[in-house]
């Protein structure tokens, strides 16, 4: 048989896996495994959850009794530094199987016991930030414990991120990273891409086109949920191909408190019948703004970009239109001014091409930005695939950044250029101290050149000729 036909060995085999309980203790032994094997990737990991960098050990299945019943958390980290010791607690769920409740609240319980720093929680569910829990708990059980959250999907995107882009100092460690990351991307596996909007979301989609839907109907909250899950995704998706850490941008008052989002969300949708949010870009002129219009089954990508500080209304144009060489000119391009009210000038970028005082409406204001919008057609399915809202959010935000925003930069100001030394005229009595040299030689008119002043009889007054 043609060696082509062969199967190569693989470290973490997807085969024999049984159900749901065989995926999750498979999946779960696979990463904390690696995790105590690569340095570089445990410390991607478990530095943002307040690990020492230092000697990792990872464990399954320890057993812990409370209140007189055993339990069982699906695994344990423990990092040592010299006399400190980091430990959580570490509970995961595959599939689409949820975190409950009550049994993290047991957990919890379980590390402050113990006198562990953190219990740890893994599934598909993707909150909208990444310092943000899926599971609501009681907030009096997190005083000594942290609860932490990452995503099947956070996962992934650092195994990638290191072993691609950030690299693994050792050659066998990079090979171990690329079999759990062959492994996560396996659909047996139960580390499974966001596929879903939801049952809710045809009725949703359906009430905003009919123009019945409130804010408070029970089938809003869920929609609203997967939305921030979904443009989590989208970043960690683009972050893996870029090789760098994208965001989903919150307020202040949002990351304090989720639930200011959410309601934001249902009241945006209600009446507006849109859906939106921000990533950020590291190194990029501005966030892409995401703008999913349920009535007009439309995307939006748009970026705000400052104008230059100098130069004319339209040389500021040509200033942008130039790092747009290679866009679309279905582009939405919008100009605003210096202390303007309401919308600015607006044209679509093969237009400016040709004319860029099509976005000038006063020459004598200043631009301020300039903020290009790009739309396509939304997918209208809950799942994946063609036709499908996910897919074509995805499609939206990596298309404009490929075509727009990797292109720009942002404007800076010419450096001050010395101005060059020029011998006065003249020789010069070196006896005088009125003759010392000065910056201001040189910039003076010559004598032949130089303005006479001649009295002329005027009743008085002198008048000046050349």
């Amino acid at each position: 048989m043609a060696e082509e036909t062969w199967h190569a060995a693989r470290l973490i085999p997807t085969s024999g896996i049984s159900g749901a309980e065989e995926q999750e203790r498979r999946a779960t032994s696979a990463l904390l495994a690696v995790l105590a094997a690569v340095k570089e990737f445990s410390r991607a990991v478990l530095a943002p959850l307040g690990a020492p960098a230092g000697n990792v050990e990872t464990f399954i299945e320890v057993p812990f009794k409370l209140g007189g019943k055993e339990w069982r958390p699906d695994g344990l980290i423990r990092v040592k530094r010299g006399a400190r010791t980091w430990v959580a607690l570490v509970e995961v769920k595959t599939g689409k199987n949820a975190l409950l409740a009550d049994q993290l609240e047991a957990y919890l319980d379980i590390a402050r016991e113990q006198g562990y720093d953190a219990l740890l929680t893994i599934s598909n569910e993707i909150p909208p930030a990444s310092d943000l829990h899926p599971t609501d708990v009681d907030k009096r059980k997190l005083r000594k414990v942290a609860l932490r959250h990452l995503s099947w999907a956070d996962l992934l995107s650092a195994a990638v991120l290191q072993k691609e882009h950030r690299g693994v100092s050792d050659p066998e460690q990079a090979w171990i990273l690329g079999e759990l990351i062959r492994y996560l991307e396996h659909p047996k596996s139960g580390a499974l891409e966001f596929d879903d909007m939801g049952g809710d979301w045809v009725g949703v989609r359906e009430a905003v086109a009919a123009g019945t839907l409130r804010a408070s109907d029970r089938s809003v909250p869920d929609v609203v949920a997967r939305f921030d899950a979904l443009l989590r995704y989208v970043a960690l998706h683009l972050g893996r191909r870029l090789g760098t850490d994208v965001t989903v941008q919150l307020s202040r008052k949002e990351r304090a408190d989720p639930s200011l989002r959410a309601q934001a969300l249902k009241s945006l949708l209600a009446d507006t019948g849109t859906l939106e949010g921000l990533i950020r870009i590291p190194d990029t002129v501005g966030d892409i703004k995401v703008v999913a219009d349920l009535r007009s089954g439309k995307v939006t990508c748009e970026l705000t970009v400052e104008a230059p500080k100098a130069g004319r209304p339209t040389t500021r144009v040509n200033w942008l239109v130039r790092q747009l060489r290679e866009a679309p000119g279905t582009l939405r391009i919008e100009a605003s001014v210096v202390n303007q009210r309401g919308p600015g000038m607006a044209e679509l970028l093969s237009v400016v091409r040709e004319d860029p005082a099509a976005l000038v409406q006063d020459g004598s204001r200043d631009l301020k930005a300039f903020t290009i919008a790009q739309t396509s057609p939304m997918g209208m399915k809950r799942g994946r695939g063609r036709g499908a809202f996910i897919d074509s959010v995805i499609v939206a935000v990596d298309t404009f950044y490929e075509g727009v925003v990797q292109n720009l930069k942002a404007w800076s100001a010419a450096p001050p250029k010395l101005r060059e030394e020029v011998d006065p005229p003249g020789s010069v009595r070196p006896d005088l101290s009125s003759t010392a040299l000065s910056s201001q030689d040189g910039a003076e008119p010559t004598a032949s050149a130089a303005t006479t002043v001649k009295p002329v009889g005027d009743g008085g007054n002198a008048r000046q000729e050349q």
